[in-house]
Order: C-alpha cells, then sequence, then structure tokens
C-alpha cells in the first residue's frame, strides 16, 4: 500500500497516528540539524519532519538528496506542530518520519508549481502535466467532473439514455469545416470525425429511444479563438414527442440546477427574446442581459438638423453608459480610438453628456439643441450623470460596432461580474439567411431545422422571412447551447433540400439515409446541444475554455505538447493511397 492518507486529510484527530503519505515534494526547508519537507498530492500539502535526533540517520540524510517534485513515499506518527498555519487545513499536525522511500528522482522543472507560476503560457501549455499539478488548473478539471457528473445525474433522473454514435462518419457540405480522415481499405475515399452528432441522435429517435444524451467529442476545422477549440465537447441532447415549449422547460431545468448545484445560485424562469428584439436591443443575438445599456433607434430624432453624417446613415443608435457624464474629454477620445480600431471599424462616434442639473453637453452642440438632446436621453432611458454614445452607418454594421462598445464599457465599468449569471433564451430565429458570395440561402442553424407551421406557407415565396422552431440558451452574454424542433416529414425535408440549393440526387446521395428512415414512421422530435467547454468556463468565472481542458490546442490548432499535427511516414501515405506535391 503506497499511501494510508492522502495529503489533504491529517488533522489533529490523527495525532500519535501511524501514516503512510505518497506525492510530490513541494518545496524543502533545510535547518542542519532539522529538515522539514512538504509533500503534496492532489487533494493537499502535508509537512514531513526530519529530525537529526529523533530520525534515523540514513533516513535524515537521504532526505537532504530531496529535490523539488521528487516523487516520494513515507512512513512515521502525526505529531502536534509546534509553529501552526491555520491557513492549511493540515496547519495543526506534521509527520515525524520513521521512513523514506524516493520513489522517483525529478528534474528541476521549468517553471514553479505554485498557484502564482513563473510560467508563461507557452511554456505552460508544452508541459502541460506539469501545469495540472498546479492548484488553478488541477481544481478547474475538478471542478468540470463536478459539472459533468451532475449533468449525467439530471439527465439520467429525467430517463435519458446514455448512448455513443460513431465518430468515423460522412463528411456533409453544411456548416464549418470537417476534419476527413483517410480510408486505407477503401481507395480515394474519406471518413468524417462529427461536427456534431445531429443525424444519428435523429435516427435514434426514429428508432424509438425517446431521450438519449451523449457527452461527446466533437470537431470542427475552423479558426481559432479564446471561446473555441477544434475538438470540443457538446452535452448533446434529443427527445421525441415533444414540442417547443418541452425542450425549453427540461433544459431549462438542467441550467437552473447547475446554478443551484454548482453554484448555490436559485435562478426564477429565464427570460425569453425573440431574435429580431436582441438584434434590435442589443445588436447581437446572444445578449448580456447582467446590466441595461439597451439600444435606442435616434434616426426619427437625430436626422431633422443639418447633421450629414446622421442624415445619410440608415441607422442612427445610442446606449447610455450609467454614470460616465463625468468622463474626461480623454476618457470619452480613448472610446472613440476604440470604436475607430480596424477590428470595430466605426469611423467615429458622437457623445452626449446628461448633466446632474438636466442640462446636455454634446460633440454636436451646433446642430442639435437641448429640446433634441432631451429626446435623445428620452430614446436611450439616459438619466442624469449618464454618457450618451452614439454611432451611424450600415444598419447591421452600426448594430454589430455599437454592440461591442457596449461590451467593452460594460468590461470597464465592471458591469460583467463573473459570479453573477443571467440566463436567458432567444427564439424565433430566421430559417435561413442569403450568402452573398454564393447566391443562395443557407441554413442558419442546419438543414434539419423545422420552420414554424405558421410560416412554412413563406418558403417558396418569401424564404427570408421564415421563422425557424430553434431556440438558443444564453448565459452572461455567451450562447451556451442551442437546438432545434427537427423536420420529421420526408417531404418538407426534400422542399428544405430544395431551398438551399441541393439536386435530387445530392440530397439523395448525401442524406438519403436520413429521410429513407422518416418513410418508417418518425415521431416529431427536437433537441439541443450545450458546449460543456463553455458551460463550465462561464460556470466557473473565466472566459477561455482551454483553462477548463486538459491538454487543450493553442491558437494555431496545435498541441505544443506532443506536437501535433505532424507529419506521418512515406510508408503509411501509400498505404492511404496518398500523394503530396
Amino acid at each position: 500500500m503506497y499511501r494510508s492518507h492522502t495529503c489533504g486529510e491529517l488533522t489533529a484527530s490523527h495525532i500519535n497516528t501511524e501514516v503512510t503519505l505518497a506525492g510530490w515534494v513541494q518545496k524543502t526547508r533545510d535547518k542542519g540539524f532539522m529538515i522539514w519537507v512538504d509533500v503534496r498530492d492532489r487533494y493537499g500539502i502535508t509537512q514531513l519532519i526530519f529530525d537529526e535526533k529523533r530520525t534515523d540517520t540514513s533516513v535524515f540524510e537521504k532526505a537532504k538528496t530531496l529535490g523539488r517534485e521528487f516523487v516520494i513515499q513515507v512512513k512515521g506518527t502525526v505529531i502536534e506542530r509546534e509553529s501552526k498555519n491555520p491557513n492549511m487545513p493540515t496547519g495543526e499536525i506534521e509527520i515525524l518520519v520513521s521512513e523514506l522511500n524516493i520513489l522517483n528522482e525529478a528534474m528541476l522543472p521549468p517553471f514553479t508549481i505554485e498557484d502564482e507560476t513563473d510560467g508563461g503560457e507557452d511554456i505552460r501549455m508544452k508541459y502541460r502535466y506539469l501545469d495540472i499539478r498546479r492548484n488553478p488548473v488541477k481544481n478547474n478539471l475538478l471542478f468540470r467532473h463536478k459539472v459533468s457528473m451532475e449533468v449525467r445525474k439530471y439527465l439520467s433522473d429525467k430517463g435519458f439514455c446514455d448512448i455513443e454514435t460513431p465518430y468515423l462518419i460522412k463528411s456533409t457540405p453544411e456548416g464549418a469545416r470537417d476534419f476527413v480522415v483517410p480510408s486505407r481499405m477503401n481507395e480515394g475515399q474519406f471518413y468524417a470525425l462529427p461536427q456534431s452528432p445531429q443525424t444519428f441522435k435523429q435516427l435514434l429517435m426514429v428508432g424509438g429511444m425517446d431521450k438519449y444524451f451523449q457527452i461527446v467529442k466533437c470537431f470542427r476545422d475552423e479558426d481559432l479563438r479564446a471561446d473555441r477549440q477544434p475538438e470540443f465537447t457538446q452535452i448533446d441532447c434529443e427527445m421525441a414527442f415533444v414540442e417547443q415549449e418541452d425542450i425549453l422547460d427540461m433544459f431549462e431545468g438542467l441550467t437552473r440546477h447547475l446554478l443551484k448545484e454548482i453554484k448555490g445560485i436559485e435562478v426564477d424562469k429565464f427570460p425569453r427574446i425573440t431574435y429580431d428584439y436582441a438584434m434590435k436591443t442589443y445588436g447581437n443575438d446572444k445578449p448580456d442581459i447582467r446590466f441595461e445599456m439597451k439600444f435606442g433607434e435616434l434616426n426619427a430624432v437625430a436626422q431633422h438638423k443639418d447633421f450629414g453624417v446622421f442624415n445619410s446613415a440608415e441607422l442612427v443608435v445610442g446606449i447610455a453608459a450609467p454614470g460616465c457624464a463625468s468622463y474626461t474629454r480623454k476618457e470619452i477620445d480613448a472610446l472613440i480610438e476604440w470604436v475607430k480600431r480596424p477590428q470595430i471599424g466605426a469611423s467615429g462616434m458622437v457623445y452626449v453628456k446628461c448633466e446632474e442639473d438636466g442640462s446636455f453637453k454634446s460633440s454636436v452642440d451646433k446642430f442639435y439643441d437641448q429640446e433634441d438632446l432631451k429626446k435623445w436621453a428620452e430614446a436611450t432611458q439616459a438619466k442624469a450623470g449618464d454618457l450618451i454614445l452614439v454611432l451611424s452607418g450600415n444598419a447591421d454594421k452600426t448594430r454589430t460596432q455599437l454592440s461591442a462598445l457596449r461590451m467593452e464599457v460594460a468590461t470597464r465599468l465592471g458591469l460583467r461580474k463573473s459570479d453573477e449569471f443571467a440566463p436567458l433564451w432567444v427564439v424565433d430565429f430566421p430559417l435561413l439567411e442569403w450568402d452573398e458570395e454564393s447566391g443562395r440561402y443557407h441554413a442558419m442553424h442546419h438543414p434539419f431545422t423545422s420552420p414554424k407551421p405558421e410560416d412554412i406557407e413563406l418558403i417558396e415565396t418569401h424564404p427570408g422571412k421564415v421563422r425557424a422552431n430553434a431556440y438558443d440558451m444564453v448565459l452572461n452574454g455567451n450562447e451556451i447551447g442551442g437546438g432545434s424542433i427537427r423536420i420529421h416529414d420526408r417531404a418538407l425535408q426534400s422542399r428544405m433540400f430544395d431551398l438551399l440549393g441541393f439536386s435530387k440526387e445530392e440530397a439523395q446521395a448525401q442524406f438519403g439515409f436520413l429521410m429513407n428512415a422518416f418513410e418508417f414512421g418518425a415521431p416529431p422530435h427536437g433537441g439541443l446541444a450545450f458546449g460543456l467547454d463553455r458551460l463550465v468556463s462561464i460556470l466557473g468565472g473565466q472566459e477561455t475554455i482551454r483553462d477548463f481542458i486538459a491538454f487543450p490546442k493553442n491558437n494555431s490548432g496545435r498541441d505544443v505538447m506532443i506536437d501535433a499535427p505532424s507529419k506521418i511516414d512515406t510508408k503509411q501515405l501509400e498505404e492511404l493511397h496518398i500523394k503530396l506535391k
């Protein structure tokens, strides 16, 4: 037995107990006649003491050779610690060591294994197995485990069945780029790694497994950022004989359960807003509602004077930054420069200070009088002491720019608090979106999403106006889950493929297996998938999903620890019938 106890569980109640511990050397302190060693495992740290008078000479001498991160096993007696440490669970005791076994020596690590390390991100990614020994990373992985287990518990209790679906599947033309896998036994043919188990979970509904879930790896060959990885994990769910309301209730319940069990927070019924309202009021379809700053459209009250910038704009729109009327010109200029950055792309910004005495001072005073600016304040719900920030131009671009400014101002004001949680549903998405480059419609979610029954008659005449039976769950300005009611009728699915530009032959070749299944009695069904990585990071109060993944890729999609992707042997390429230029 390598250990009788862990390094985090011994207390004063164990004094005079003989114990065996095993772990890594955190640090040593050698006073000549006495040596203290902190030994660490996943559960905590315990202080060991080697005393020249009370410890066997050979054991004492061996203790002098210990270095950081040596793997050791010790036997000894729990004794009361003279200098107690109230900040440690084991701070009242130490182990008077009688036996010391060095299980493995260690090189000096390239960075300190401490909560506040001296290692940069690149070096810690290269030696991720060492980084995991640090409490922040270790605790993030344990936190992820806790969330996953609560998800499994909730769904299992609700009658969901955990079913695995294949990883080697067929490539489809919709969505992001696939990762493809060449087939050795079928020359010139390829599998794809799944972007989601979408069609398989629909087939499970046809198969009668009316409540399915899976915590599953998915793969997308797309550009990366802080909340994206080439491989990511979904909580993938599907239900049969349901309408949209059934799904919203079920997964609102799951989210409420997680917030209560993981964070100790009770949440009332989630607000529901339409896609159109979200875009008009917040400028994006995943609004952060922990704070206000709703958009106020100003065309009607700003385009009647001789200010050409506004008069020529498709949209004039503003927000009220709370309490910011006290901003200096330097602080306002900094915001103007921020929105003019290439990443945002605004040409400028107009501002109005709502003074405490009820008057207004703006950057366009020579064009607008106090009565005009009062109407701006009413439109943006600005109060005395607020600062109105106004952008104008093309409607879609301006909303996107103001949305980014809204989030930036909220960050500067400390309104995006990581310990506050504001979930909501966004519903009634458009079924289709027009792509200028290809000159055709694309499915906004995927081609299996059902249109609203009352909008089906618009499919041929006004396809851009058709709403989808689709919904996203948003938490703190992040989409954490999304789904839809699916098409379960072959004729309607065929019409959808026609609308998306598939020929009958292409539709049959790509999705014939699914449409054929619909001929054998497909029930009404729908589902939702949560992004587990993103959900865990938000619940953990952070924005970057890499911090909650054991072995993440970097921003170039590389695993710098194992050096992947990498070239493969010429013989392997020949077996796969692949020739490189």
